[in-house]
């Protein structure tokens, strides 16, 4: 992997699709031009696309284990490193998702450290434009992105309380890593964004022996700042951050105040999706109601049922059969896994792995995979037999594995939607999904009317 080290600003890693998808969606809406690939390009794609100035690597370490997680992020820091980028950002979820065996992202930063030798880590996690806010350490969050839920400290949230694999249960991001990390993480607070002092205080944390500086962040104009002091610490060797998409969104505040990138971006009109087509592998009661407000505007339903897919092969063929005959119909149509964290359809199919002598501590990342591969094989099934214009993949921990089974390369964003899930145009060389729109929706975000948002193609400029 070799692109031109001149015209690239930022390389990322995402620890899920959806949530590098979101970063796409930040860069681009700021004027960078951005291809987000499935894996480390070869120079032969990056020739493909033309004046990338970012390139992204949809990764699933968010449902890995420290041993996996550390050999895979080993290889694709390094790939990134050949890249030449002056920054590059392991991207996260916003609301930080993680443990000490599932997501550690502790793990990740030292495992970041040690490829790039970096001065510090900058940590990055409030996203105002996603309803994401950071004080004193703290971390908060709107009950849905792109929605007008209440905001919730993250150890009381509704939804990330609950999650079924990493429930959050510190709000504090400084005590949350300290069960994942030794490294020392200082904080740059509320109080200290502006011009005069957010460099003093970064300094009395670096003397302090910080190996990571949190940033705290409640206001969109207070990234512009903090995403100035991070350009700064790329400016005569490689920074590393971790974080939400506020990195991206901070960066290109900074760039754009700067004159680097371009003050407008203008998105053609995607139009009407005639007919939508949804995978849902999330569990989260955010995700759940949109699929009910859906099927009350004439969307259609297929419930998969975790008994019926052991023999996959059977049970592929019989959903791909439903799904057909209601597209021809012209119905959108979603396929779901779960409707919210009490469906007993989630102890079942713990209950089928385990049978199947899959380990407890491996139960999360093998049911991303197993619905991963059932809902793209799915899709990529239909496809050949049904065209239709647009595909919706909801679920972060699915994401992934559904991309790869769709057999994507890489996407580019054609429009923003709701912010952190932006239209895609899907390259996937072989596979009847290339040239497709894509949307990936992770769990938390969006309105209840969502779906119908997707479908009808609006735009949120």
């Amino acid at each position: 992997m070799s692109p031109n080290k001149t015209n690239l600003l930022l390389a990322y890693y995402g620890d899920d699709f959806t949530g590098s998808s979101d970063a796409l969606d930040f860069l681009s809406r700021a004027g960078v031009k951005t291809v987000l690939f499935i894996a480390p390009p070869s120079t032969e794609q990056l020739e493909k696309y033309k004046g990338i100035q970012a390139i992204g690597i949809a990764g699933m370490t968010r449902s890995m284990g420290p041993s996996d997680l550390e050999k895979e992020l080993s290889e694709a820091f390094s790939a990134l490193k050949v890249a030449g980028a002056p920054q590059v950002h392991y991207k996260v979820c916003s609301t930080f998702d993680s443990s000490p065996k599932i997501g550690n992202i502790g793990k990740a930063m030292e495992v970041g450290a040690a490829v790039f030798d970096t001065d510090y880590i900058s940590l990055l996690v409030a996203a105002p434009a996603l309803g994401r806010y950071c004080t004193f350490g703290n971390l908060y969050a709107r009950m849905g992105i792109g929605s007008q839920g209440a905001i919730h400290r993250l150890d009381r949230h509704p939804s990330m309380s609950k999650h079924p694999t990493t429930p959050a249960d510190e709000s504090d991001l400084r005590l949350h890593l300290a069960k994942q990390t030794q490294l020392k993480v200082g904080l740059v607070d509320i109080l200290e964004l502006g011009d005069n002092k957010i460099q003093n205080a970064l300094q009395r944390e670096l003397d302090k022996a910080s190996q990571v500086v949190l940033f705290d962040a409640l206001y969109p104009d207070q990234l512009t700042n903090i995403g100035k002091t991070i350009d700064l610490a790329g400016k005569n060797k490689t920074h590393f951050s971790v974080g939400s998409s506020g990195v991206e969104m901070a960066l290109g505040a900074y760039w754009k105040s700067e004159g680097k990138l371009s003050n407008e971006v203008i998105w053609a009109d995607p139009g009407k999706a005639k007919p939508l087509l949804v995978l849902s592998g999330s569990c989260s009661p955010v995700t759940s109601g949109q699929i009910q407000y859906a099927l009350q505007h004439g969307f259609e339903e297929i419930a998969l049922d975790p008994a019926k897919l052991i023999d996959q092969g059977e049970a592929i063929g019989h959903y791909q059969k439903k799904v057909v005959a209601k597209l021809k119909e012209g119905k959108h149509v979603i396929i779901h896994t779960a409707l919210g964290t009490d469906d007993p359809r989630l102890v079942e199919t713990k209950n089928l792995l385990s049978s199947q002598g899959i380990a407890q501590e491996n139960i999360s990342s093998k049911t991303a995979d197993f619905f991963g591969q059932v809902l793209g094989s799915i899709a990529r099934n239909v496809a050949d037999e049904v065209p239709f214009k647009r595909l919706l993949i909801a679920g972060g921990d699915t994401s992934s594995k559904v991309a790869r089974t769709l057999g994507i390369e890489a996407v580019e964003m054609i429009a923003p939607m709701v912010p952190g899930a932006p239209l895609c145009k899907a390259h996937a060389p072989d596979s009847p999904i290339d040239g497709m729109e894509v949307n990936f929706k992770g769990g938390q975000v969006g309105a209840e009317d969502y779906f119908v948002k997707v479908m009808e193609g609006q735009i949120n400029g």
